[in-house]
């Protein structure tokens, strides 16, 4: 496996995968909630033995950047993180997040990311980590009433006390994040240093603003589903009511339509290159990652070893680039306002289509 750094504004090293441990635990699976809770649907999980199965094997391809949330199996991950680290805690990079809480049934004062919230949640998330310090700490979601200034203050007095190394903005919109940076720097406080967000060629929206905010920021980017929720796996198939594995999970929203030729153009280029489609659906993302920014990693989240087993054999495959421009064809979406307004207003300014107008369509 090889290494980056996490953006341009920081020396931090990670490996080119982030190892995703929501699947980590089994609480969730027990939870009569868990249907209603979005980081409770991951099924049953993985018991302790297969958690630490799935990590050894892991560590031993060469990773080192490990993601958990509080929230994820209601705490039983970060325990299990902890435990899985302990005996070389230096050698991993381990991000949590915080906002949802660990409770079964979230209340008004386990949760958000007020200063209150976040310095009860960094504290928790130590002492199940078993460590004393977290290298990148995220809110994990945007609660709509905490100020920006108070996220990016508290994230200030924990750097400065030692207890995180690194802060991030998980699941924001472009303007939010944007906005940070700028507070952050202005005031001199710890400075925002990357993303969270969903990213597939299922998922492409970000190509909109978050992706290119992060790569002119020189945020890092924490690409998370990168197979789609296991749609891009070639498993799934299409119904009147969505996207169904095995008659069980259901996967909506999305153009029904672009998602079918998505994922005949993924089969195609799988049938070519004698991968995978999990394999081809990873290896786009690692290599459009690549071209967009410096430091966007995608984050894997395998239930068992077999599943991490296909994604370090997608770290082999290398797709050509007539390959990637088709699965960039089929996938894009349009950018929308402003920016297919701006490249028409350009067009004539810039010499058409000999000159450097803007694309309309998401980033190839």
């Amino acid at each position: 496996m090889r290494y980056t750094v996490f953006g341009r504004g920081t020396g931090l090293r990670v490996s080119e995968y982030a190892l995703g441990t929501g699947n980590f635990g089994t609480r969730a699976g027990d939870d009569p909630l868990g249907s209603d809770l979005l980081w409770a649907r991951r099924g049953a999980g993985a018991d302790r033995d297969e958690s630490r199965k799935v990590f050894e094997r892991f560590a031993e391809a060469g990773g080192t950047f490990v993601d958990t949330a509080d929230c994820y199996q209601f705490g039983e991950s970060e325990e299990l993180v902890g435990e899985f680290i302990a005996a070389d805690r230096d050698h991993f990079v381990v991000s949590t997040k915080f906002t949802n809480g660990t409770a079964r049934r979230p209340d008004v004062s386990g949760t958000g990311n007020s200063r209150k919230n976040m310095i009860r949640s960094v504290e928790a998330s130590l002492r199940r980590l078993g460590t004393d310090h977290i290298d990148l700490y995220w809110a994990h979601f945007p609660d709509t009433v905490t100020p920006v200034e108070e996220i990016l203050a508290a994230f200030d007095a924990l750097v400065r006390a030692g207890k995180i190394l690194y802060a991030g903005l998980s699941n924001f919109p472009a303007w939010r994040v944007s906005r940070a940076v700028a507070i952050a720097e202005l005031r001199g406080w710890s400075p925002v240093v990357g993303i969270q967000t969903e990213y597939s060629l299922a998922q492409r929206t970000p190509d909109r603003e978050l992706l290119p905010m992060a790569d002119s920021l020189g945020l890092g980017a924490a690409l998370w589903s990168p197979l789609g929720g296991g749609l891009l796996t070639g498993l799934y198939q299409r119904g009147a009511d969505g996207w169904t594995s095995a008659g069980k999970r259901v996967i909506r929203g999305g153009d029904a339509q672009q998602r079918a030729a998505v994922i005949d153009e993924i089969l195609a280029v799988a049938k070519e290159t004698g991968g995978t489609p999990a394999h081809v659906a990873i290896a786009w993302v690692r290599e459009h990652a690549r071209r967009a920014g410096t430091g966007f990693v995608p984050v894997i989240g395998p239930r068992n070893t077999a599943q991490l087993d296909d994604y370090l054999e997608a770290l082999e495959l290398t797709l050509t680039e007539e390959q990637q421009a088709r699965l960039n064809a089929v996938s894009a979406v349009p950018l929308g306002a402003p920016h297919e307004v701006s490249a028409i207003a350009l067009d004539p300014v810039l010499g058409g289509a000999d000159g450097v107008a803007a694309p309309t369509t998401s980033v190839a």
